[in-house]
């Protein structure tokens, strides 16, 4: 309940900056999860702003996510839509990673996630360390899975996207930490479509969005 009244109270005082984060956030994570291009441009413009919201709250490390997410924002618009212009190749369709795949990566992330988290608390002001830096690894991993349209991605995003409400209510930003309460649901949903997707594909059958 301190969550909710505390959403309640901080709705009233949100900031422009964080409304435009969360509006360009939705239409991102809506219009992926339907495999869309603009999808890119509105993951551009929310990381942009995300960049200077995270500044200010001193998640440096969110704050170079979200150049990360900016650089990767661009790549992706520019891949999907080569994809939309070769639509009888196969180098885009959704696809899966084998066990193995993701057992490097998920050792990999953790790896560099502590040493990241170690690094930033030991010789910055940095909120949270080793949380910021388990979701930018993380996340960072699970954005490439999405430009190459990994099925799994989205299971990973489930998590990220949970353990970020608890990063962003420490510093009181509620209204962001719903939006990523919200995510954490689009993110088994986005799951759900593109696993359909991917059963489609394999058995030669379209399906329109």
């Amino acid at each position: 309940m301190d969550f909710i009244d505390s959403l309640w109270k901080q709705l009233f005082i949100t900031s422009a900056l964080e409304w435009i984060i969360v509006t360009f956030g939705f239409a991102y994570l809506i219009l992926i999860t339907r495999k869309k291009v603009a999808a890119w441009p509105c993951a551009i413009i929310g990381s942009l702003c995300s960049m200077y919201l995270c500044y200010g709250a001193q998640f440096y490390i969110e704050m170079y996510l979200s150049l990360f997410y900016v650089i990767m924002g661009i790549w992706g618009w520019y891949s999907w839509t080569r994809t939309d212009v070769k639509s009888e190749e196969n180098d885009y369709k959704i696809k899966r990673w084998p066990i193995s795949f993701h057992a490097v990566n998920i050792c990999a992330s953790i790896g560099v996630a502590l040493l990241l988290g170690y690094l930033f608390g030991r010789y910055t002001n940095q909120s949270l360390p080793f949380l910021d830096a388990f979701i930018a690894v993380f996340s960072i991993a699970a954005t490439f899975m999405v430009t190459q349209k990994v099925l799994e991605n989205w299971i990973y995003w489930v998590v990220i996207d949970i353990a970020s409400v608890q990063l962003y209510s420490y510093r009181d930003y509620y209204v962001v930490a719903f939006q990523m309460l919200v995510y954490s649901i689009l993110a088994i949903y986005g799951y759900f479509n593109w696993r359909k997707n991917y059963l489609a594909q394999k058995k030669g059958v379209s399906i329109e969005d």
